[in-house]
């Protein structure tokens, strides 16, 4: 058999092998400590698994349309306007299977061999991954520690050439947890007019785990980019509901026929009784959600102070998300090799930089969505480990 090149090129989330080897040394009786896998330790609020549960029994069990139920993309446009006050039409919503699929759709519609996309780097790694794929060429846009791990609009407008055809943004990020300021935004955006070939997807999945203050810009608050804007957003780190694999895309017009026929033919539509599910996420109490907000503040603040007093290590104060990227060059580690090492002799699950780009050497990534208890005992071994 001879399968297209394409898949010669594709990547991974090395997160998911790190996930399965954790689970294969638990199984043979290792105490492992999770501080990989960028999952909630909190269970899905009861509402939301009680608005699925009803609509099984209520017989929602058929097709819906392949961007999702009217009442679910009118709830996803009615919880944009009340948190930022603008106005989105829910015909321009898609409802899909998670997060990586907007991601997949929007690289997929831009990308070819001859063309270039700017990424994030460190970033999420199914960005590469899927431009890879699809023949384009990743440039990197980098995420530096001396920024707070913010994006540079000046670094990032320099890359744009006349082959550039789609920037991929990400505030509040993963793996580094920066959160791009609003200064920063406007300057970008601004640049961005004069590169009317360039459109932009925006990854806010995280938009709403920020911390000390800080407060979220979206851009879908600038007109002059709406017509090429693609936004990327979801339920799973929000509301706790990652394996529900649900998430949704703002589109701008021109591109809206295009996802449609995408969704009919690669996933039909998302499950029925998760989008009943989705609409009391967004419309029920939202007081677990603030819960969730404050015990990842907690935790956040115990894992930067017990990293600081790491031996080589230092980590600067992630504003955003449920990660920190501590900087641990002066342990002398290469950091897949210093993650791997932690996972087989201390039992504590990390992930190396570099699995999130050419710029991630000589940083780890710790994920604080596990509980307080779990991140001292696996910061305490590491320490440990660091002192030999």
């Amino acid at each position: 058999m001879q399968t297209v090149k394409n898949f010669d090129r594709i990547g991974e989330e090395n997160a998911f092998a790190v996930l399965a080897r954790a689970n294969a040394l638990a199984a043979k009786g290792v105490d492992v400590i999770n501080l990989g896998i960028g999952q909630p330790d909190f269970p899905t609020p009861p509402h939301i698994v009680e608005a699925a549960v009803k609509a099984l029994r209520d017989g929602r069990h058929g097709y819906t349309a392949a961007t999702g139920i009217p009442e679910l993309r009118e709830a996803v446009a009615g919880d944009l306007h009340r948190r930022f006050a603008v106005e989105v039409n829910p015909d321009n919503v898609t409802v899909v299977p998670g997060g990586k699929i907007t991601m997949f759709a929007a690289i997929l519609m831009f990308g070819e061999p001859g063309a270039e996309i700017l990424y994030p780097d460190p970033g999420f790694p199914i960005y590469r991954s899927m431009i890879e794929y699809t023949g384009a060429t990743p440039v990197p846009v980098p995420i530096r520690e001396d920024k707070g791990f913010a994006v540079s609009a000046d670094e990032t407008l320099a890359l744009i050439t006349p082959k550039t055809r789609l920037l991929i943004l990400n505030s509040p990020a993963n793996p580094c947890g920066g959160v791009t300021p609003k200064a920063e935004i406007d300057k970008l955006v601004a640049g961005l007019e004069k590169h009317p070939h360039v459109a932009i997807m925006s990854d806010e999945i995280y938009d709403q785990l920020l911390y000390d203050g800080e407060e979220h810009v979206t851009l879908l608050d600038y007109p002059a980019i709406r017509d090429r804007l693609i936004l990327l957003n979801g339920w799973s780190k929000t509301y706790a509901m990652t394996g529900w694999r649900m998430g949704y895309s703002v589109w701008p017009d021109a591109l809206l026929d295009k996802i449609r026929k995408l969704a009919v033919n690669a996933w039909s539509c998302v499950n029925t009784p998760s989008q009943y599910a989705a609409i009391a996420a967004l419309t029920g109490p939202q007081d677990a959600v603030a819960e969730m907000r404050a015990a990842f503040d907690k935790r956040r603040k115990v894992v930067v102070e017990l990293l600081n007093e790491m031996p080589g290590v230092r980590c600067v104060v992630p504003k955003g998300a449920f990660y920190a990227f501590p900087n641990i060059s002066g342990t002398r580690w290469q950091s897949k090799k210093l993650a791997a090492d932690l996972l087989e002799q201390t039992g504590v699950a990390t992930i190396g930089g570099p699995d999130f780009g050419t710029l991630g050497e000589g940083y780890i990534r710790i994920s604080y969505a596990n509980s307080e208890e779990n991140i001292r005992r696996a910061l305490g071994r590491m320490h440990e480990f660091l002192s030999k």
